[in-house]
Parts: C-alpha cells; sequence; structure tokens
C-alpha cells in the first residue's frame, strides 16, 4: 500500500515558480493516477486501441513543464484546472491524427468542448463519493482536490473493485448495467460494490477523508 502524498502541492508551486530544482516535476507526480484515470475515461471509443493513456499523460507533463511559465495561478484546484487543459487538448489532437484530415476543422472545437464537459462531470462526480458535497463555495475546489485523492485510492484496489465504483460512481451505472458489463447476476453486483466500497473507506481514511 502506497502513504499518503507528502508533498504540499501549494509549497511545490511557489518552489517551481522560484526555479527549485525538481519540484515541478515532483509537483506532476502527484497527479499521475488523476490524469490517467481521466485519460483512460475520455479516450474517443474509436481510438482506444491505438492510443496509450500512459503516453498521453507523458505528452501532458511534458507540456506541463514546457509551458509552465504559462500558468499563473497559486492554488492547486487551479493548477489542477490547467492540466486538465493541457489534457484535454492532447486527448483531442489525437482524434485528428487518427481520425480527422483537417488540422483547422470546426470539429475539433466542439471536439474540445466536449471532452472538457465530460471531463468536469468525472472530477466532480468522484469527488462527491464518501463525502458530504456540500453547497459552499468552496465546494468544487474541494471536490477536485478530493477526486486526486480518491483516484490514488482506487489504483490500490483489486481491479474488479475500482471497476464497479467507477460503473457506479463515474458512470451512474445501475446494478443491473453494471452486472451485464461485469457479466455477474444484479445481486453478486451489489455485494461486490459494498465489498469495494469496504475495502476504500480506510484507503480514503489514511489520506484524511471520511
Amino acid at each position: 500500500m502506497s502513504p499518503p502524498r507528502e508533498d504540499n502541492p501549494i509549497e511545490l508551486i511557489a518552489d517551481a515558480r522560484g526555479g527549485t530544482d525538481g519540484s515541478l516535476g515532483r509537483l506532476l507526480l502527484l497527479y499521475t493516477n488523476y490524469l490517467k484515470f481521466l485519460a483512460t475515461m475520455h479516450i474517443d471509443p474509436r481510438i482506444r486501441a491505438r492510443v496509450s493513456p500512459s503516453d498521453i499523460v507523458q505528452e501532458t507533463f511534458y507540456e506541463a513543464q514546457r509551458d509552465f511559465g504559462q500558468f499563473r495561478g497559486q492554488s492547486e484546484p487551479e493548477f489542477l484546472a490547467w492540466l486538465r487543459r493541457i489534457l484535454v487538448n492532447n486527448l483531442a489532437r489525437q482524434v485528428e491524427r487518427h481520425l480527422l484530415t483537417k488540422k483547422r476543422d470546426v470539429r475539433r472545437e466542439v471536439k474540445l468542448d466536449e471532452i472538457g464537459a465530460s471531463m468536469e462531470r468525472s472530477t466532480m462526480r468522484l469527488g462527491a463519493i464518501l463525502v458530504d458535497r456540500g453547497d459552499s463555495p468552496s465546494g468544487d475546489a474541494a471536490r477536485s482536490e478530493r477526486a486526486v485523492i480518491l483516484v490514488d485510492a482506487l489504483a490500490e484496489l483489486p481491479a474488479d473493485y475500482r471497476d464497479v465504483l467507477v460503473l457506479r460512481h463515474v458512470q451512474s451505472l445501475s446494478f443491473d448495467e453494471i452486472g451485464r458489463r461485469m457479466e455477474r447476476s444484479s445481486g453478486a453486483t451489489r455485494m461486490l460494490w459494498l465489498r469495494a466500497m469496504e475495502r476504500l473507506r480506510p484507503l480514503l481514511e489514511t489520506r484524511g477523508l471520511r
């Protein structure tokens, strides 16, 4: 089991802006699981067999390091939003590369909007698992940060536990629908979900979530 992250994102952002060696690399590593999860969820199904989520994340990290001077935010939610915009562009670029012949086609803007909106929904749904959604002005930022912590915890679960939680909470499928996808009965799927939730809770508690 990997421990909760020890690096403070706010300090790393400040250190990276100040030019401290290695601070930007350490900052980006905090979001490896999060970006890979989003990339996996939002790769266009038509190119899924040809495109690796890990490669898209590496490209996103490369561009974030190259263009970090353009980042004007101070907080983790602002940095996450900036990373997601880079990721969305890279996902859309893969569609262009594999499916579209006109690089400046208006379809690219439509695809960017679609991917971006879908990614924001996924992030909000992730951040709502096992925590009070709340209605405070800072709710969206808090859910965004919780989503990162949650994805790190999900990465430690067995694949079937992770899958049932994602299908249930992120894709909002019924137990009958999940059962058909996972080739299980509805009752067996519900039991799998309960076991997955029980396994997830202590992982979240070690990371400060209840």
